[in-house]
C-alpha cells in the first residue's frame, strides 16, 4: 500500500539535519543562476518545487511571467508573503497530477527530482507536456559523488556514495543521483541533454560551509574558484546541471 507523504513535514528541519543551509541559498543558489543565465530563452518560466521562494526570487529579473508548482501550501504561503510585490502564479498540486494551461519556454527543477516518487514519469511530463517546442529545461540534483559524501563514506558515517541517509529519507528523498544516473532518467524520458556540469567543487559537508561562510576563511574569490573548477571536475562538485530540450 503507497503511503501518503506528508509534503510540509518534509520541509521541516530534523533534529540533526536542516532542509536547507546557508550553503544552498548564498553560495550554491547563485552559482545556479550564473550556470542558467546563458541557456535561459525569452518568453515564460516554470518552477517545479518552488520551496519558500528563495530561489524563485532570483529569476525575477530575467522574467515577468513566472509560474511556481509546489506541493506544500504552507511553503506556497510563505511565498506569497515574502514575494507579494512581483506577479508570480502559484499551484499547489503533485508534479504527477497538476494540469498546467501553458506550454513554457523555461523550465526549471533544482534539488527536487530526488524527492519524486516516479522521476521518470514526471520528466516524462515536462518532455511531452510542458516544455515549448524551442524551450529549455534546467535539471539539478545533489551530486552522488561530491567529495563531501564520498569523504563520509570512508569515515564510516555513511555506506556508498549513493546511500541515502536517514535525514535525507525524512525530507523525501527517493535516490541520490550521479552524472550517469540523472542523464539516464532524463534520456528515459525523451529529453534530448545537451550540456551537462557539475555546480561548484564542494569537499566540505552544508554544516561544515555553514560555519565558514561569512569568515575571513572564506572569500569571493575562493568561491569563484570552486565555482569555476567544478567546471573541470563536474564529477566532484555538490550539483549535477543537464540543461535538456524537447526530445522526440
Amino acid at each position: 500500500m503507497k503511503i501518503k507523504r506528508d509534503y510540509n513535514k518534509e520541509l521541516k528541519d530534523t533534529k540533526d539535519h536542516k532542509y536547507g543551509y546557508s550553503f544552498d541559498f548564498d553560495v550554491l543558489h547563485p552559482y545556479m543562476l550564473k550556470s542558467f543565465i546563458p541557456f535561459f530563452k525569452s518568453g515564460n518560466l516554470l518552477e517545479l518545487g518552488s520551496h519558500m521562494g528563495a530561489f524563485t526570487k532570483r529569476f525575477t529579473p530575467f522574467f515577468d511571467d513566472i509560474t511556481c508548482v509546489e506541493a506544500s501550501d504552507e511553503a506556497i504561503k510563505i511565498a506569497k508573503k515574502e514575494l507579494s510585490d512581483y506577479n508570480i502564479k502559484y499551484i499547489n498540486a503533485l508534479f504527477e497530477e497538476v494540469q498546467l494551461p501553458n506550454k513554457y519556454d523555461n523550465i526549471i527543477l533544482t534539488h527536487v527530482l530526488e524527492h519524486i516518487d516516479d522521476p521518470v514519469g514526471v520528466l516524462k511530463r515536462i518532455n511531452d507536456e510542458w516544455l515549448s517546442d524551442t524551450g529549455r529545461f534546467f535539471l539539478v540534483c545533489p551530486n552522488a559523488n561530491a567529495p563531501s559524501r564520498q569523504i563520509a563514506v570512508k569515515m564510516g558515517l555513511i555506506t556508498h556514495n549513493s546511500a541515502i541517509t536517514p535525514a535525507e529519507k525524512e525530507h523525501g528523498h527517493r535516490i541520490t543521483y550521479s552524472l550517469d544516473t540523472l542523464e539516464r532518467d532524463a534520456k528515459k524520458a525523451g529529453l534530448n541533454v545537451v550540456y551537462r556540469t557539475g555546480i561548484f567543487f564542494k569537499a566540505l559537508a552544508n554544516f561544515q560551509w555553514d560555519k565558514i561562510i561569512g569568515t575571513d576563511v572564506i572569500s569571493n574569490e575562493y568561491l569563484e574558484g570552486c565555482f569555476q573548477l567544478g567546471h573541470q571536475y563536474p564529477d566532484l562538485c555538490s550539483s549535477i546541471f543537464l540543461m535538456c530540450e524537447k526530445g522526440n
